[in-house]
């Protein structure tokens, strides 16, 4: 493996890390940069280059257990938080709620959106429509918060945030940009729904990832490994260094910047790719 390829599994590694849980949608840039640019399917193979980017989101689901692991663990009953009110902690069954929706969508309709809606047109329309929502969410979600944490979730809430999230299965969403913006129009403060977002995130890009592995384990070729290992790492160290970064930042901006660049970003694609 040739350094210039090394230094392109870096960048993609980045690209992922920095985008994967800030609402912009890490599935557009990835497209964008590797489609429009670094195109590894080209030395890669298609399949091949599609593990990689499973591979990388790994990194970064990796980063969110680090930063959440207290509470992962407390879901599963290997870590005890304190609790102000006995039975009032975040339960594993509230994340299982807000799962449903989007996983069972997902399986369903999972080759139809591999093979149909991976384009930079579906990743314009998704930022855009995206963006709209987000803006949506800041105008007009209640100004003073009910839910200020996590323990205050409620299943309505959470079952409501997985709806949601289905927005997301269109390339270009957002992920964390659909279930912020739906938490904030429930009731939830931007960090509150933030993290619920992250924490949702650990289960459903774990299953996905590893659905995705097994069907493409074949394409897993020795000589890529390195590829893989650069990638997979600077997703995870770029990703820790994001969401702690957002999680300081979402209080205090809210999601219209995000949109705003978001965009942005649409319209100076458009212009590159239709003028």
């Amino acid at each position: 493996m040739e350094l210039f390829e090394l230094f392109k599994a870096l960048i993609l590694g980045f690209v992922e890390g920095m985008t994967e849980f800030a609402p912009i949608s890490s599935t557009g840039h990835l497209i964008i940069v590797d489609d429009m640019w670094l195109k590894t399917s080209e030395f890669l193979g298609k399949y091949s280059a599609n593990t990689f980017k499973i591979v990388i989101q790994l990194g970064s689901i990796m980063a969110v257990v680090v930063v959440f692991w207290k509470r992962l663990f407390s879901l599963v009953g290997l870590y005890q938080l304190k609790e102000s009110k006995p039975g009032s902690q975040l339960k594993l069954s509230h994340v299982i709620v807000g799962l449903i929706p989007a996983g069972v969508l997902g399986l369903l309709f999972e080759d139809y959106i591999d093979e149909h809606l991976f384009s930079i047109d579906t990743v314009l329309i998704g930022l855009v429509i995206g963006a709209f929502l987000m803006i949506a969410a800041d105008k007009l979600g209640p100004k003073v918060p009910k839910t200020k944490t996590l323990d205050q979730i409620t299943y309505k809430q959470a079952f409501s945030v997985g709806l949601v999230q289905c927005f997301s299965l269109w390339p270009g969403f957002s992920r964390s940009g659909a279930t912020i913006s739906g938490g904030v129009l429930l009731g939830m403060n931007h960090r509150t729904a933030a993290d619920f977002t992250f924490i949702m995130a650990v289960p459903i890009m774990f299953g996905a990832s590893f659905l995705s592995l097994l069907k493409n384990w074949e394409y897993v070729e020795p000589d890529h490994l390195s590829f893989y290992i650069v990638g997979f790492v600077s997703a995870f160290v770029f990703a820790l260094i994001s969401i702690k970064f957002f999680l300081k930042l979402i209080d205090r901006v809210k999601l219209t910047p995000f949109a705003i660049y978001r965009l942005v970003l649409a319209a100076v694609l458009f212009f590159i790719i239709y003028m």
